[in-house]
């Protein structure tokens, strides 16, 4: 009777549940019933409206063969389900999903790996299934959890760790391709998912035993070594996250990576932060490059008060970001790249000097290991500077360079620059050096079409600025990139170095017919390029470098830019560098001034032989031949070794060791050569870059020279007690030889007036109006009080400079005499 009620209760069962429970064996050991599951599977197709009953039931049978640990029965609930995931694709599918998700939740939530691998297997397979019809209400905020949980599993197993691991990367691809399939994917992006994602993924990348080998483009690794290593199905993951990234969701993306990185300290050493950014700028679309760069310097700021190492880290980081990016689109933050760059420049130096005054006195360990870390910080800072700038198209570069250029500090400027007030002298002259240095680099490699591009005056005013400081280093720094900007045919490297080059052609320059566009320039500033290398040969600290690099800058003036007219004044130049060594006005050392007799010869044979005169060859090797049998030290072979002796004096040298003007111009008018400007010695314009660009202004400079007949005699000594003007300065001044010399300046001027280009007058009189007004000013202001006392001294007021008690005999008053 019992039996009986059992079969009449089993056949008034609903037929789905029957058709569910036949697809269980008395012995899970055999398996799914394939008949009878062949037979659910119909009755789904053709009812799909009881889908979400038979999903309903499924779950309850599952949940509690879990809970009695009945394992087998839970594989085959598990493998039934997905035939009728892949089987059913109608639209009322979707409660059946939720049961099914619900189940793959419950094995999740178990704490036995093999259910969660299976309900792993279960979610990917069902991810990978399109649907027709979008589900609006569906989450899986649960699954974004749990898969993230897996990839940080730490079973005391190995095995059993790198398999749940596996597991949660496989889980988080599977939510990935679901999401981004579902047209509200954009769930998936949101920062509370993100911040999940990312570093479960990161966290397993770090197991990558050889970094070099990820960092490019994305690989193809066989399906079995995806399958089997974490680390490598991770990162393809996180390729495939990062390129569905749009331009919406970029920055959710990349945001966790900075937190991981700063969590785990990886900045420091950062070779993984390296390799992730390298997979992210390779994996993300090249339009939206900018916008890791954006969130890179947005992180440095952040950072900005880390340790050095850190911040070098970061900016290690930003370069190997900028050297991808810079081959494709950069978007509008190629000065704001700058622009911060050059903002940690700053604040690094004032770390630096700040940490050495701290010390000052005690030279710790820690602290000029310190320093050594900002001076990593700094050239990270260059380098980036530097490369990002080179890979820039030529339009975008010359921005950046006059961009750099306006930020060097120039002392007596109200310019754009840095805030280098609270630095002092020592941190304003690092962040010259550095910014010069960063010019360098973006300089290099750069190919303007014409000079008036590459070198237009908004750029090369401010440029030239700083060959006048007196700093050798910053004048090497200024030479080579104006060696970059006009050396249009990569002539440079063939002639480093400064020697007497025995035959010009062998070096096989390279030049071009020189433009209109470069002639025009040559006349508007030609000037300006001659007179700093003028000035820059005067200069105390010069050593070798500053000689070969202003031979370099002459010679490549003349393969690019020089026509006749140039040839010219670069000779003029030259005689005049001849009579800078030979007079001696300025009290050189005699090494700088055998430098500079060097550097003529040099640049006078390069120049001889380009030209091909053959009487002008011959003067000059006639000249250097005399040279090296008499004075050797004149030749730069000789004057450049470590050993060389130097002369006493160069007063008592016969002329035939020195280049005349006479037989220069002979030799070049028999062939076609203007002349007539030879005669006129060249002098430098005056300008106003000067006063502010030299280490002394011009109200230092001014001195008074008053000479005081010797003789114990009260009546030749000057009155204490007389009042000191103008006129009575004047009339102190030594005169002797005044006559001769006011007649020979008269004579040249007329001179200058008769045979000088109209520019050059023009200019010079323009430039001697300017400095006649500020002259004129000054002394305006300067007044001269009598001494308190009869001991000889007296009180000088000039602008803002106070000097008293100043011994007349020391007074020094050379520049008055002239107006």
């Amino acid at each position: 009777l019992f039996a009986g009620v059992c079969c009449c209760c089993a056949a008034l069962r609903p037929r789905y549940k029957r058709l569910v429970d036949n697809i269980f064996p008395e012995d899970p050991k055999d398996g799914l019933v394939k008949a009878d599951m062949e037979k659910l599977t119909f009755y789904a197709v053709s009812a799909p409206e009881k889908l979400d009953r038979i999903g309903a039931y499924l779950a309850e049978r599952l949940s509690r063969d879990v809970v009695r640990h009945r394992y087998g029965y839970v594989l085959i609930a598990m493998e039934a389900l997905d035939q009728l995931l892949m089987a059913c694709h109608s639209q009322s599918i979707k409660p059946f999903v939720e049961s099914f998700l619900h189940m793959v939740a419950k094995l999740l939530e178990s704490g036995e790996p093999k259910l969660q691998v299976l309900g792993t297997n279960s979610f990917v397979k069902f991810a990978n299934i399109e649907e027709d019809t979008p589900s609006y209400h569906r989450r899986y905020d649960f699954f974004v959890s749990r898969f993230s949980a897996m990839c940080h599993s730490c079973d005391h197993d190995p095995e059993i760790q790198t398999e749940i691991r596996i597991a949660g990367i496989r889980g988080i691809q599977g939510v990935v391709r679901k999401t981004v399939n579902d047209e509200l994917r954009a769930t998936i992006w949101e920062p509370q998912h993100m911040d999940k994602i990312v570093p479960s993924l990161l966290f397993n990348m770090q197991k990558i035993e050889d970094i070099d080998s990820r960092i490019g483009p994305p690989s193809s690794p066989t399906g079995g070594e995806k399958e089997e290593n974490p680390a490598l199905l991770a990162e393809n993951c996180f390729r495939e996250l990062l390129g569905r990234a749009t331009y919406g969701n970029m920055n959710n993306a990349v945001r966790p990576v900075f937190a991981h990185l700063d969590h785990h300290r990886l900045w420091d050493p950062n070779e993984f932060a390296v390799s992730c950014f390298k997979i992210i700028m390779y994996s993300i679309q090249a339009q939206y490059s900018h916008h890791v760069i954006q969130e890179i310097l947005g992180h440095l700021d952040v950072r900005k008060r880390d340790s050095p190492r850190v911040r070098a880290g970061i900016i290690q980081v930003l370069l190997e970001a900028v050297a991808i990016a810079a081959k494709g689109s950069i978007g509008p933050t190629v000065l704001e790249v700058f622009n911060t760059l050059l903002k940690h420049l700053r604040i690094s130096v004032d770390f630096e000097l700040g940490d050495r005054r701290s010390s000052a006195g005690s030279a710790t360990f820690s602290t000029s290991s310190k320093e050594s870390d900002e001076r990593i910080v700094q050239n990270a800072i260059i380098q980036t500077i530097g490369f990002f700038g080179s890979n820039l198209p030529d339009y975008q570069r010359s921005e950046i360079m006059m961009f750099i250029m306006g930020k060097v500090p120039v002392l007596g400027t109200n310019s754009q620059s840095l805030d280098t007030s609270h630095l002092g002298d020592l941190g304003t002259r690092r962040i010259q050096i550095m910014l010069l240095r960063s010019l360098l680099m973006v300089t290099s490699g750069y190919k303007a079409t014409t000079i008036t591009n590459a070198l237009p005056p908004p750029f090369l005013d401010p440029l030239l600025s700083p060959s006048l400081m007196e700093d050798s280093e910053l004048r090497q720094l200024v030479l080579e990139i104006l060696h970059n900007l006009i050396d249009r045919h990569d002539n440079r490297a063939k002639l480093r170095g400064i020697r007497i080059i025995p035959d010009v052609s062998d070096l096989k320059i390279k030049r071009d017919k020189i433009s209109r566009q470069d002639v025009s320039f040559m006349k508007k500033h030609g000037q300006q390029l001659y007179r700093h290398i003028y000035l820059g040969c005067k200069e105390e600290d010069n050593v070798q470098k500053n000689f070969e690099l202003l031979f370099t800058s002459l010679a490549l003036t003349t393969i690019e830019l020089a026509n006749e007219e140039v040839v010219i004044d670069l000779i003029r130049l030259a005689i005049a560098l001849q009579d800078i060594a030979i007079i001696n006005e300025d009290n050189l050392p005699m090494f700088n001034r055998c430098g500079i007799m060097a550097l003529v010869a040099a640049y006078l044979n390069f120049l001889s032989q380009m030209i091909a005169v053959p009487a002008f060859c011959q003067h000059v090797s006639k000249v250097i031949e005399t040279r090296s049998l008499e004075a050797s030290y004149f030749l730069p072979e000789t004057i450049f070794k470590d050993k060389c002796n130097l002369p006493k004096s160069l007063e008592k040298h016969e002329k035939d060791l020195f280049f005349l003007t006479n037989k220069i111009a002979e030799s070049l008018g028999g062939s076609g050569y203007s002349v007539e400007r030879l005669s006129v010695p060249y002098v430098p314009q005056v300008t106003d870059e000067d006063r502010l660009s030299r280490r002394k202004s011009i109200v230092d400079t001014v001195s008074i020279q008053v000479d005081i007949l010797p003789g114990n005699n009260t009546e030749d000594k000057v009155d204490n007690t007389e009042e000191i003007t103008f006129e009575a300065l004047k009339k102190a001044i030594d005169n002797n030889g005044l006559e001769e010399q006011e007649k020979e300046k008269r004579r040249l001027v007329i001179e200058k007036f008769q045979k000088a280009p109209f520019e050059e007058i023009a200019a010079q009189c323009e430039t001697k109006a300017n400095l006649l007004h500020d002259r004129l000013a000054q002394i305006l202001e300067l007044t001269i009080r009598p001494p308190p006392s009869p001991s000889g001294t007296m009180t000088i007021t000039a602008g803002h400079a106070h000097y008293q008690s100043v011994p007349v005999y020391e007074m020094k008053f050379p520049d008055l005499c002239v107006y």
